[in-house]
């Protein structure tokens, strides 16, 4: 039943692809193989110009030709670099300023296009000025160190800024960025529109790795054939075999001369997730890690939880070992409080049990980590942009995993042989076994969880209308299916009127206190949403009868606990608010949202 559901979310993730696409020439590169000639050397995060030195380290990797590109090319960059010259001159008159909303009303929204590349000039690929005859040397270029130093050393969430509303607990991509000073811009995302972050860096200078997607070894081989050219310009491309299929994780490391900011957004790269069309908003994770003085590096044996998972994470997606190893050159005190969480793509078993660390077994186990498990009812509200065919076992894994649970109970409860007398009787919507389910859990489950997601009236009401809505995905055949627990939907309206989600959150705070001395409350900040392609599902493997636990998404994301202290050591049910959560996290959304009742969610495949 798992197995025909992913299919169902594939087929439903196709079609919403091809609908967005209706309007799109096709593409063709016209590129065509060469001989590769030039080397290529790594890039090192530790590398820092403050001094004068430059100890990147060099490598012959794999070598790569330089390729002059058709005129009318179409491919990763699609780049005018005429135009871009003329919009950066407009940009430096006229500030920052944006480009003001429109209210769009039409089945397309402008600027919003399908996952991947979403830019598709009919011009040159690569910029003019990042061409050379020559794989240009990547050596650490020297950039004046930023007078303000690090600006979030404590980590701080707030929300993307929008366009037409006023300034407040929000923040910009060149906010972000800084790019005077910025040395190395690493950057993870699902979507791209790679003309607009060139034009957001200082891409003469700073040195940068995209890690995108590419499910194809020729989609790879094209993309590093496209950019061979741009001397500061590396790709990375994480594992898509197997199973896996989507590269949806949102990650930023960028690296100043003094300090190594990391950012978790729920935004991909593209102006309308940034705020720029005025019509989408996203929330963003940010913390800044002071270098270490002299030549000093945290050991492995000292390095955070969170530190440890980020590391694992990216080693797993294939980044460089020079650029992960200058990661220990940071200090990542400040992150003690904090869980990187993360879904690594493909299929994890073994005697080492890889499958408690990533998914929502990791999940669970960041929340024990970090002390904020609890064996008592919690509240769970959820918000996502994203539906996948969700039922009750569902709720449930990702349920017990906001305990602190790693994943077993559940999957105990699915696996364990039911007496024979109860042989043929499951649990309608899930596939948990109700023999050893404790009585009255489902019934508590769906009163505690709660899944924002807008309504159609909301996506026909907001700024953009109903041609910005692709983003935000969901099908009616899983909202009509008899194992869809309809009762915990929410209709998902922005504190900023008129504006659409892009969220992915989970806020997570207990029924009733449970130790008076501090809240075990925590916010799930990042990339993954309501479907258990993103969170994957823990299987009995078929050789070993040992758990195994499948993921078909790379994701992302980081829990912030609030850390305050309880006023009550009362032990009855506490008013469901979000109220203690503003401190820690600037809440989007109205609460407690309304039912759905007779309307309908945001089909985006059937408008």
């Amino acid at each position: 039943m798992a197995e025909r559901n992913n299919d169902d979310e594939e087929e439903q993730l196709k079609l919403a692809i091809a609908l967005s696409l209706q309007d799109q020439p096709a593409v063709n590169t016209g590129i065509q193989s060469m001989r590769p000639e030039t080397p290529k050397e790594i890039i090192d995060i530790n590398s820092s110009d403050d001094d004068g030195v430059t100890s990147t380290a060099k490598l012959m990797a794999h070598p790569v030709s330089v390729v002059k590109l058709p005129e009318r090319a179409h491919g990763i960059v699609g780049l005018d670099r005429r135009a871009m010259e003329a919009e950066r001159l407009a940009r430096k008159r006229k500030a920052s300023a944006s480009p003001p909303p429109r209210r769009h009303r039409g089945k397309h929204c402008p600027g919003m296009e399908a996952p991947g590349l979403v830019k598709d000039s009919p011009t040159s690929m690569v910029p003019k000025t990042l061409e050379g005859s020559e794989r240009a040397s990547i050596s650490m270029p020297h950039i004046e160190s930023s007078t303000q130093g690090p600006k979030y050393p404590n980590g701080i969430v707030r929300k993307s800024w929008a366009y037409g509303f006023p300034r407040h607990e929000d923040i910009k991509i060149e906010e972000v960025f800084e790019r005077n000073d910025l040395n190395l811009a690493v950057l993870s995302s699902f979507q791209w529109d790679v003309e607009w972050v060139l034009g957001k860096l200082n891409a003469a200078n700073t040195k940068m790795i995209f890690v995108m997607q590419a499910k194809e070894q020729s989609t790879r081989e094209q993309y590093e054939r496209e950019t061979a050219s741009m001397p500061n310009l590396r790709l990375c491309f994480p594992s898509m075999e197997g199973q896996v299929n989507c590269m949806h994780s949102k990650l930023m490391l960028l690296a100043h001369p003094t300090y190594l900011r990391i950012v978790v957004p729920s935004a991909n790269l593209v102006p309308y997730d940034w705020g720029e069309t005025g019509v989408m908003e996203n929330m963003v994770f940010i913390i800044d890690l002071p270098r270490l003085e002299g030549n000093r590096s945290t050991t492995a044996e000292d390095m955070t939880f969170f530190g440890r998972e980020l590391i694992h994470f990216l080693l797993a997606m294939g980044l460089q070992q020079e650029i992960i190893g200058s990661v220990y050159n940071f200090d990542f005190t400040a992150t003690k409080d904090y869980a990187f969480v993360h879904t690594i793509g493909g299929a994890h078993g073994g005697d080492t049990a890889p499958w408690r660390r990533t998914g929502y077994c990791g999940l669970g186990r960041a929340v024990r980590e970090l002390g904020l498990s609890n064996d008592q009812e919690i509240y769970v509200d959820m918000v996502t942009s994203s539906i996948g065919a969700v039922n009750r076992g569902f709720l449930a894994m990702l349920y017990l995993a906001a305990q602190g649970d790693d994943g077993l109970k559940e999957y105990e409860w699915r696996t364990s042989a039911p007496p024979k007398s109860q042989s043929n009787k499951r649990s309608l919507g899930s596939s948990l076994v109700p023999a050893v389910v404790p009585d009255g859990f489902f019934e508590r489950l769906e009163e505690n969880f709660r899944i924002f997601f807008p309504s159609q009236e909301t996506v026909e009401r907001s700024r953009g209308g109903v041609g910005c809505g692709g983003p935000i995905c969901f099908s009616s055949r899983w909202y009509n299916a008899a194992a869809f627990p309809q009762r915990v939907l929410r209709d998902c309206k922005s504190r900023r009127e008129g504006l659409l989600m892009h969220n992915k959150l989970l806020f997570v705070q207990p029924k009733a206190p449970s130790n008076p001395s501090r809240t075990r409350s925590w916010v799930y900040v990042g990339s993954a949403n309501c479907s258990e392609s993103a969170w994957g599902k823990l299987v009995k493997e078929k050789a070993t009868k040992a758990p195994k636990l499948n993921c078909r998404n790379w994701e992302c994301g980081v829990i912030v606990p609030l850390n305050q202290v309880q006023s009550s050591s009362a032990t009855t049910p506490l008013p469901r608010t979000l109220d203690s959560f503003e401190s820690a996290v600037p809440v989007p959304m109205q609460y407690p949202g309304e039912e759905f009742g007779s309307r309908k969610p945001w089909f985006y495949a059937e408008q």
